[in-house]
């Protein structure tokens, strides 16, 4: 990878013209170098100056400051977790819902935030919920896996568990409003005809996927709404009903900074790809496409 950019180059990555390239350049907005004649733009001065917000002439509301908490938030994910403790980046997992994280993004109080926040009809996962807060922000949302989410249960519980509907009288256990797993519950329940009322819903809540599964695995409660991979680590029953999309979103100048990048040079390698197997439940296959690149 050049350590410069050329004016083609860097008109494509802020997707504006050449043209507009050299007004900045004319009105000295932009770090440039010039060498016999050529423009070429200093790769790691152009990150930092679009991190500061610097767009097309034009400084971004809302950009983050220089120095953020070294803390991804959001949705809580497993996979995740781990890889975040294994890679020794030194970024810590605050991971306590998907609109938790949207709002620790919007008041700069972590570097990324992990979502899974639905559409209604469960066909498109972040992109609307990001593109409201985030539009005018220099953030990017890359995809992190595809997890299956099913309704995990008791291996002795007898009766057929296909949808909610089948679940009667069973217990049922919740988690806090910030988790998108409740967004997603209250899709599928609509999705059947069905209301909250019409589940047996006890009254202790659970923060993470984790905690779900030994809630039921503890019988504190007979049936959750989670993922299959903490499902198989406690051998519980599970009955698949949506395949979300987990994405990370992210400042633009983390992804550059070196906490982050080797926290995703881990996730890049074999022994990641390997414990997501084991787990089961994931399909990282779409790891790091761009699902929403901001200005």
């Amino acid at each position: 990878m050049s350590e410069y950019f050329t004016t083609r180059e860097l008109a494509a990555l802020l997707r504006i013209k050449e043209r507009k390239v050299y007004d900045l350049v004319s009105e000295k907005a932009v770090p440039v170098r010039r060498v016999t004649g050529k423009l070429l733009f200093p790769r790691k001065e152009i990150e930092e100056w679009i991190a500061g917000g610097s767009v097309g002439g034009t400084i971004a509301t809302g950009a983050p400051p220089p120095t953020l908490p070294l803390i991804i938030s959001g949705g809580h994910d497993p996979l995740l977790e781990w890889a975040l403790r294994e890679s020794r980046c030194g970024i810590a997992a605050l991971l306590d819902g998907a609109l938790d994280g949207l709002e620790r993004m919007k008041a700069h109080g972590c570097l990324a935030a992990g979502l899974h926040v639905p559409m209604e009809d469960l066909t498109e996962w972040n992109i609307g919920a990001v593109r409201e807060a985030f539009a005018t922000e220099p953030v990017v949302l890359v995809e992190w896996a595809r997890r299956n989410r099913g309704l995990m249960y008791r291996p002795t519980i007898r009766k057929p568990i296909r949808k909610l509907a089948d679940l009667g009288d069973l217990r049922f256990q919740a988690r806090q409003p910030e988790a998108g797993s409740e967004l997603i519950l209250s899709a599928l329940l609509s999705n059947e005809g069905l209301e909250r009322s019409d589940l047996n819903i006890v009254e202790a809540i659970e923060r993470t996927e984790t905690d779900l599964a030994m809630a039921v695995a503890g019988g504190r409660a007979d049936v959750g709404l989670g993922i299959e991979a903490v499902a198989q680590s406690l051998q519980l029953g599970f009955t698949p009903l949506v395949v979300e999309r987990f994405d990370l979103l992210v400042w633009r100048k983390t992804w550059f900074d070196p906490p982050f990048q080797k926290f995703i040079r881990f996730c890049n390698s074999e022994a990641f790809r390997e414990r997501a197997r084991r787990f089961g439940g994931y399909d990282c296959a779409g790891f790091g496409t761009v699902h929403f690149n901001g200005p």
